[in-house]
């Protein structure tokens, strides 16, 4: 039985979108690395593009997103015409790309840009990129701000996904963390994108917002489970004022303790699962008819920048301010401030601020941190022996795994013959993080800080 939940669940772990996690990226890694990067993409490689539009009307407090408020459209219009360039300008350094498998809006607000923008990106990627006839192509969106002309535009350039942010339904929690959107207003903007034949619907819920309690977040599951979203997302709140100033406009002491935190995400999870839904990983649901559960069940769900994702693509470009790309050699991040990134591809260079190539070592536990993330186990002896080590090699990770196993929340087996394998156990997989940590061979020795594991 585990001995103390809660000092596992307030631990500070990365969530492990990626492995080096960015906190370790430096400016060793420049404008002409990514030029050799990109230039030794392959035919056989499929890609996914990312685009992030750093742009809200307004800032919720809990917002932890790169992303800045305006009123103005002026400020879109330049943007998605430097967003269009860089496009053109990555697409020169690509000379024998495979196809596109996956595209993704982020931001911010990706839906604020004008309509005929929207248009002309997408015309952009046509252009420039092989779109795969099963393409994927998914947008972060504000439901206050979902019409049925944005449906329609939405549906004419191929979305096929949407995610609404949704958060929580209580107007006292709403109030509270700056997000004012009655239910009305999301069960219109569903049914305006749904009315676009939009029905693969996300929905983003979060636990451990200021005033939650028992009663508002099963009214929040129960509402969201009416809309009969595909998929839910239920995120933990990241607290963390240090990197985001806006959240100082939450009132630390409405937040919800340690130990109603946890009661939180475990109320919320087991009304997702008794509905019918898929646990996925660490925080995502989905029907068993949605291609996440699918991929979930053959063992080809993914974890990146994105979350969890049934994104297939060998290499992962991302365009806009602060965005992140990862490719076969490593990651590479775009530089964080428009106007250096405006300057930068106006000069005709990849505007590139930091990234950090990948050891062996960082690719053997990068693979073995996505499986633990996406199925709860992995066996380290096939995975050890493809980059050519033993799970010897991994000391550091099983003296951390054998703490964990004593606590209940993982299942390690050896043998002398250096075989070793790992499984989160069921108590374990709110905890899901802590196992990955465990290969984490930076964590002890960055200046970072995380959010709770749970």
């Amino acid at each position: 039985m585990m001995k103390d939940p809660l000092s596992h669940a307030m631990r500070s772990v990365p969530r492990y979108t990626s492995y080096p996690t960015a906190p370790h990226f430096h400016d060793g890694v420049t404008a002409e690395t990514y030029a050799d990067w990109l230039g030794a993409v392959g035919p056989d490689d499929s890609l996914s593009l990312y685009l992030h539009v750093p742009y809200c009307r307004e800032l919720c407090h809990y917002c932890g997103c790169h992303t800045k408020a305006t009123r103005q459209d002026a400020p879109l219009k330049a943007y998605a015409t430097t967003l269009g360039a860089e496009i053109g300008l990555v697409a020169s350094h690509l000379t024998q790309a495979g196809p596109v498998r996956h595209i993704h809006w982020g931001g911010g607000t990706p839906s604020l840009l004008p309509r005929q923008s929207l248009v002309d990106l997408a015309g952009l990627m046509r252009v420039h990129f092989d779109l795969a006839e099963d393409l994927e192509h998914a947008i972060e969106l504000d439901p206050r701000l979902v019409t049925a002309e944005l449906a329609e535009t939405l549906a004419l350039i191929g979305v096929n996904r949407a995610s609404l942010g949704v958060q929580d339904f209580d107007p006292g929690v709403q109030k509270a963390i700056g997000r004012v959107q009655p239910y009305e207003t999301v069960a219109r903007a569903a049914a305006h994108l749904r009315g676009a034949g939009l029905n693969a619907l996300n929905f983003d819920l979060m636990y451990g917002l200021p005033g939650q309690s028992r009663e508002t977040i099963l009214d929040s599951v129960e509402r969201t489970l009416t809309l009969s979203p595909g998929r839910i997302a239920l995120f933990g709140y990241a607290h963390v004022p240090w990197m985001r100033k806006h959240q100082r406009l939450i009132d630390e002491s409405t937040l919800p303790s340690a130990a109603e935190r946890l009661e939180l995400a475990d109320l919320a999870r087991a009304e997702l699962l008794k509905a019918g839904y898929v646990a996925i990983g660490l925080d995502h649901f989905a029907r068993p008819d949605d291609s996440m559960a699918i991929a979930l069940g053959d063992g080809s769900l993914k974890r990146n920048f994105q979350g969890y994702t049934t994104d297939q693509g060998d290499q992962l470009i991302g365009f806009g301010v602060s965005s992140i790309g990862k490719l076969s050699s490593g990651f590479v991040q775009n530089m964080p401030d428009v106007g250096n990134w405006r300057r930068a591809v106006e000069k005709g260079h990849l505007p590139v601020s930091k990234g950090l190539a990948l050891s062996t070592d960082d690719r053997l536990r990068g693979r073995i941190i996505e499986e633990i993330m996406t199925s709860y186990e992995c066996d380290l002896t096939p995975v050890c022996k493809s980059y050519g080590l033993t799970p010897g090699h991994l000391q550091d990770a099983l003296a951390t795994l054998g703490e964990l196993a004593a606590d209940g929340l993982v299942r390690l087996e050896t043998d002398t013959n250096d075989n070793a394998r790992v499984a989160v156990t069921e108590a374990g997989r709110p905890y899901v993080r802590l196992a990955a940590a465990a290969f984490d061979a930076y964590l002890a020795h960055g200046k970072a800080r995380h959010s709770a594991a749970v």
